[in-house]
């Protein structure tokens, strides 16, 4: 009933300007009641003194004083209803009053000497009363008497590392004497900071996620961008051949008609000339059908030989013909032309390919540390050759010691990568990328199995793909500057011969787990006279090309 009748007047109680439980009540003349605070920051914001509630004007500014007994309505009120709140039947998930007959009211501390549960009406004692005070309260729980030993029925207050168990105080007298026991709060402070190590932890792999997950999507980001770029391409280069084949079209068909006109006219001259000799023909069958049929001896025989034996004029038209093969190898030749301009095109794919891969470049510079001792590097980090007798340098886990090889200094874990290497004037080299972890001491296969994807030249004629089983490549030219391009997410490793614009080889479907940096190999000229002295040049990518 208390509480149905707070309920029923609460707005009996709340401000009208603030809409809170007043605080420090005052009452105007009109009958009003506010917060002295809120009246009167309302009427230093207002040129005319009037009740906010009913309009009524004053002609200066009323002084006030404290309604008391409001004040002391309104205090009980504020009691009451905090009182409610924590006295509130307990719901399902909360802890409810042991002591509390008939509706649970909800706890607000539990006692572990009690092993009781109290809401705050009940537990005033344990507030009041010395003894009492002593117990522990902690937040109320469930199941108190699993926090009691079940052994000695002592609360479970030390905390036993060897057994790694909760123990109470008569247990380290028994079982438990000889082992490492501290009071459950240390060991809950150092699983504590324990947990917040590990917290930073999980947050440093989220971060480690978040960043991934970032860089999955600018890789989607690129790759969409990369495939418009490839439409347009496609679309350029499609549109250039459908007006090639147009064009082509339109000259074969006129090409076609002109010989078909050049048919007709010469048709037509032939039909005239045979019309001409068969009107000739025609007279001459009629003067001889009147001279056969004449009765005059003297006229026959005058006439015949003028007639028998002086012919017409005629052609002989056994070996003339009009052909209707004029047009033969026409078609042919339209179609040799457009594969022609076809291979033109999709000659022109490579060069686009190559140009938007250049977008790509990144400055690669030789690490020195990783260098085998054989290599010379120049100062700018730029250029490497093999030497005739090992350097005087200090031993690096990073160096490689059996094989003539050099790594460039930065490595990439992500996205895309591409640098150009001169190759002129060497009749033996590798290239390519390699992962960090790639064997440095020992013997390794140019091969992806043994951590590097390499394009490599022998005897100055031989260019193979280094796999498990090396794939011969047969290129129309020899490149005088390779250009090596790495897509990490695709798995995509890519040679090409910067000069000629064209494609060397690829990698494809590889999967990348650690950084890949980039992979040199001048070789030694023992076997070439000098021939392959010349070193391998990193240069710069003229974007123009």
């Amino acid at each position: 009933m208390a509480s149905s009748s707070i309920l029923l007047s609460e707005e009996q109680f709340l401000c009208s300007i603030c809409l809170d439980v007043f605080t420090e009540p005052v009452t105007t003349s009109c009958g009003h009641n506010f917060c002295m605070v809120c009246i009167t920051k309302y009427w230093d914001s207002k040129d005319l003194y009037q009740c906010p509630l009913c309009k009524e004007k004053f002609y200066r500014q009323p002084v006030f004083r404290v309604n008391t007994t409001f004040r002391e309505v309104v205090e009980n009120y504020r009691k009451m209803r905090d009182r409610s709140k924590h006295e509130s039947p307990a719901t399902p998930g909360k802890v409810p009053c042991d002591v509390c007959t008939g509706t649970k009211r909800k706890a607000l501390k539990s006692c572990l000497v009690c092993q009781t549960s109290y809401c705050e009406t009940h537990l005033e004692p344990h507030q009041i009363a010395p003894p009492l005070k002593r117990h522990k309260l902690i937040d109320p729980v469930e199941n108190l008497e699993d926090r009691m030993c079940k052994k000695h029925d002592r609360l479970l207050e030390l905390f036993c590392r060897t057994d790694q168990t909760c123990v109470c105080q008569f247990c380290t007298e028994g079982d438990h004497k000889t082992h490492d026991t501290v009071p459950i709060e240390e060991e809950c402070g150092e699983r504590k900071a324990q947990l917040g190590k590990t917290e930073a932890e999980v947050q440093l792999i989220i971060q480690e996620r978040l960043k991934k997950v970032e860089e999955i999507r600018l890789s989607v980001d690129l790759s969409k961008r990369d495939v418009e770029r490839e439409i347009a391409d496609s679309v350029q280069v499609f549109t250039a051949l459908v007006r090639s084949i147009e064009k082509s079209q339109a000259e074969l068909i006129e090409v076609i008609e002109e010989k078909q006109k050049a048919v007709e006219r010469q048709a037509e001259g032939f039909i005239k000339e045979l019309e001409q000799e068969i009107t000739e023909l025609k007279r001459r069958s009629t003067d001889l059908k009147q001279l056969s049929q004449t009765e005059d001896h003297l006229q026959l025989l005058q006439n015949f030989p003028s007639i028998v034996y002086t012919p017409p004029p005629t052609k002989d038209w056994s070996e003339i013909s009009v052909h209707s093969d004029l047009c033969v190898g026409t078609v042919r030749r339209a179609v040799s032309q457009m594969e022609e301009a076809l291979s033109k095109e999709m000659e022109k794919l490579p060069e686009v390919k190559l140009q938007r891969i250049q977008q790509y470049t990144v400055d690669v510079t030789l690490d020195p540390d990783t260098a085998n001792l054989y290599l010379i590097l120049s100062e700018d980090g730029k250029q490497v050759r093999c030497g005739e007798i090992p350097q005087n340098l200090p031993d690096n886990p990073k160096r490689f010691n059996q094989h003539l090889i050099v790594l460039g200094k930065d490595g990439f874990s992500s996205g895309r990568f591409y640098y150009e290497v001169m190759v002129k004037g060497k009749t033996s080299w590798s290239l390519g990328v390699a992962r960090e972890s790639i064997d440095r001491t020992g013997i390794i296969t140019l091969s992806p199995e043994d951590g590097c994807w390499t394009v490599i030249l022998r005897d100055g004629n031989d260019y193979h793909g280094c796999t498990s089983t090396p794939v011969l490549l047969y290129l129309r030219e020899k490149p005088q500057k390779v250009g090596v391009f790495v897509d990490y997410e695709e798995g995509q490793v890519s040679f090409y011969d910067v000069e000629a614009r064209s494609h060397i080889y690829s990698f494809t479907g590889c999967t990348f787990t650690e950084k890949l940096f980039p992979y040199f190999g001048p070789s030694d000229d023992d076997d070439d006279d000098g021939q392959n002295s010349a070193p391998l040049i990193i240069s710069p990518v003229n974007h123009t090309c």
